[in-house]
């Protein structure tokens, strides 16, 4: 059977199963909605919490942009595990036994302040529409491929099957859809991994495929180096980012991880703090599967796609190479008329534009799998955007209708009227993840981490400070979101989309103007840090410690449970 066919039976066998998942788990109150019950296990959680956080940005885009930077690409993988490692140590068991449904929730509790919650709100629509931008991007390019679509089509498909089971399940149908859409993104990235490490290098373990040899003796990575150099790319083992970029985007991933709108929420879910503990451990060894396989299959990718084009006629590529210009994400211009294809890190003289976003989903196919291990690859791209699309989608319904309708706007709300509100908020977001699914700001994996930038700069110090500062007041803790969203955003604005007095060389992405040396995707760092000198500046000016009661609220969250309870001896 063709790769066309395979993917149909492939595509349509997971989102059939999804859809069978979504109408099993109906959801039947506001508390299945937003946290499916609160009775979630902590393994099927940490299941969940994998394929949540295992976005198109982890699935699709990081081994291509890993293929591509080489050494320098290691800040994506720093960043994000050891964000999550900062999550599930720091924040996750206190705001499980605070026990809201949501970031905003917590923040306006916490602050005692409608004004407070507001600003969490806009801020969680910031961070979740720019991330699930990512996402939809996602979408279309597999959709577009593999389905023989263009991308609109494609991500207005993702867009209906993440509407059906979001809007009748809520979080108790997307927990058991993301169980599902875990085993078969893993599944989808291992396969082709194993495969393609034993074909090169004769061993099935990728990440030691990875430091093998070839069969001339040459090390792997030693191979790629010259291939690199060659061609006028600069060494794929050593970085080219300055020192203070790669700690920035390091910190801005690892701090945006811990103030993840849909990432916390997973905490939630399940029943006690030692579940919430629990579910995290599992879901961080869950995550290791992938992103230490991650780099191998960035190294074959780039080894696989080099020796396949470089120098090569035109006429003689394989079918995979016109399938990919169809969809517009590769492209060859023969400046020299010879018919051979240049590639080249020389700009005047290169010849193909490769998009970071094709290397994962067109692995297979450049090292000659079978169609049935190219079409897995298709449903697992499509499992891990739409896993993490579903719950971002239901992190700004529930912003929209539990944190401002119900909580600001109406009160006096009935359980089944906010149901009906949280469903009618998730069409809204679906159709505005749609828009940016079509006319993307920019590859996936660069959407994604301005989403953490912008987590970074604003919930994080909100949170930590919540937890660990008892005293911090509404005024320090609100001053401090507004300045470090409004930095970040103005950052992102003028050194990513040219705007103010960034001009055309900013929009190319020349821009040797940062701030400190440090890209809009590490610049959430130093507005976190800003966000923490606002607030706590303001909240010493002030002089308005939070009151008594909030105060004992926050001693008894950071008090582990079973603690001062009397002895059942």
């Amino acid at each position: 059977m063709s790769v066309q066919v395979w993917t149909y039976i492939m595509v349509g066998l997971t989102f059939s199963i999804y859809i069978g998942i979504a109408i099993w788990s109906k959801a039947k109150s506001t508390k299945e909605f937003y946290v499916a019950g609160g009775g979630v296990s902590p393994w099927a959680n940490g299941m969940a919490t994998a394929a949540d956080w295992m976005s198109a940005a982890s699935f699709i885009s990081m081994a291509g942009l890993i293929s591509f930077m080489g050494y320098d690409g290691s800040v994506y993988l720093m960043g994000w595990t050891g964000g999550y490692v900062l999550l599930a140590l720091l924040l996750a068991p206190y705001l499980r036994k605070f026990g809201k449904f949501t970031v905003p929730d917590f923040i306006g509790d916490r602050y005692y302040s409608k004004t407070a919650r507001i600003v969490a709100v806009v801020c969680t629509l910031l961070v979740s529409f720019t991330y699930v931008s990512g996402q939809m991007r996602g979408v279309g390019v597999v959709f577009s491929r593999f389905l023989q679509v263009d991308i609109t089509t494609g991500v207005i498909i993702g867009m209906i099957i993440v509407l059906f089971y979001a809007v009748m399940g809520g979080m108790k149908g997307i927990t058991y859809t993301q169980v599902a859409q875990y085993c078969v993104l893993i599944f989808a990235f291992m396969v082709p991994a194993i495969f393609i490490s034993f074909q090169m290098t004769g061993n099935v373990i990728p990440q030691l495929g990875m430091g093998g040899t070839l069969d001339n003796g040459t090390y792997l990575l030693d191979a790629l180096d010259g291939l690199s150099t060659e061609l006028g790319f600069h060494e794929y083992t050593t970085g080219s980012k300055s020192m203070i970029d790669v700690f920035a985007i390091s910190l801005a991933l690892m701090v945006g991880t811990a103030g993840l709108p849909h990432v916390i929420v997973r905490f939630f879910t399940v029943k006690r703090v030692k579940d919430a503990r629990k579910s995290a451990g599992i879901a961080l060894l869950l995550i290791a599967i992938l992103y230490t396989t991650a780099p191998a299959v960035a190294v074959f990718s780039r080894i696989n796609l080099i020796n396949t084009v470089s120098e090569q006629p035109y006429k003689e590529m394989p079918s995979w190479f016109s399938n990919w210009e169809d969809t517009g994400l590769l492209k060859f211009e023969d400046k020299n008329q010879d018919g051979v294809i240049q590639y080249v890190a020389d700009a005047q003289i290169n010849e193909l534009t490769v998009d970071r976003d094709i290397m994962v989903l067109a692995n297979p196919e450049i090292a000659n799998l079978p169609a049935w291990v190219i079409a897995l690859v298709a449903a697992g791209g499509l499992a891990a955007a739409l896993s993490t699309a579903a719950g971002l989608l239901l992190v700004i319904s529930s912003a929209v209708s539990h944190d401002l309708i119900k909580k600001v706007v109406k009160p006096h709300l009935t359980e089944k009227e906010e149901l009906w509100y949280a469903r009618l908020a998730s069409v809204f977001a679906v159709l505005v993840a749609a828009y940016f699914g079509i006319n993307p700001p920019g590859f996936v994996a660069a959407v994604v981490a301005l989403a953490f930038g912008l987590a970074a700069s604003s919930f994080f110090p909100a949170i930590v400070l919540g937890v660990f500062y008892k005293k911090m007041s509404k005024e320090g803790a609100i001053s401090g979101m507004v300045v470090g969203i409004l930095l970040m955003c103005f950052y992102i604005l003028k050194f990513k989309f040219g705007f103010f007095d960034g001009g055309l060389e900013a929009v190319a992405g020349l821009t040797t103007e940062w701030w400190f040396d440090i890209s809009p995707e590490g610049f959430g760092s130093v507005a976190m840090l800003v966000n923490f000198i606002v607030a706590i500046g303001v909240h010493w000016i002030v002089k308005k410690p939070a009151p008594e009661e909030i105060q004992q609220l926050v001693e008894t969250i950071r008090i582990p449970s079973g603690v001062n309870k009397p002895s059942n001896h």
